[in-house]
């Protein structure tokens, strides 16, 4: 297993990204800004996008692993690179959810807090419902870990 960032041609991962955030117009808008990191095993199986966000803060925008190796630890081992990577760089870092319980579990079972809840934020800035594990997503969950 390998973690590689990801420095050019970045959209190329775009199939699997879309995993993890559904419109490709909200996946244009951090990109390029931000940092990209894809785990090979021996080929592709997980990729993440991590942005600055000012004020000592770095944010998990995308998540995603290819479906036929969800629940192998991919997503943890890239999630605990990324806090190796950015200890002493950001003093935290924080990722938006949706209200799925597995998905809040996942997160909080990788040291992640509540932190607060942006209202309606799937409603109003995706074209179509957003369904997650047979949940439609409506309110973004915003979590946060200390790094």
């Amino acid at each position: 297993m390998r973690i590689e960032k990801i420095t050019e041609r970045k959209k190329r991962f775009l199939e699997l990204l879309l995993l993890g955030d559904e419109q490709e117009d909200m996946i244009d808008r951090y990109l390029e800004r931000g940092e990209v990191f894809a785990l090979f095993d021996p080929d592709l199986k997980s990729i993440c996008v991590v942005t600055d966000e000012g004020n000592a803060t770095c944010e998990l925008k995308n998540l995603a692993t290819y479906a036929a190796f969800q629940g192998r630890g991919y997503g943890t081992r890239l999630v605990e690179y990324l806090f190796r990577h950015y200890h002493g760089k950001y003093a935290a870092m924080v990722v938006g959810t949706g209200e799925v319980p597995g998905l809040l579990a996942f997160y909080e079972r990788l040291g992640f807090r509540f932190s607060h809840r942006l209202k309606n934020f799937f409603t109003v800035n995706y074209r179509e419902p957003i369904v997650e594990c047979g949940v439609r997503l409506v309110d973004m969950i915003c979590l946060k870990k200390s790094l």
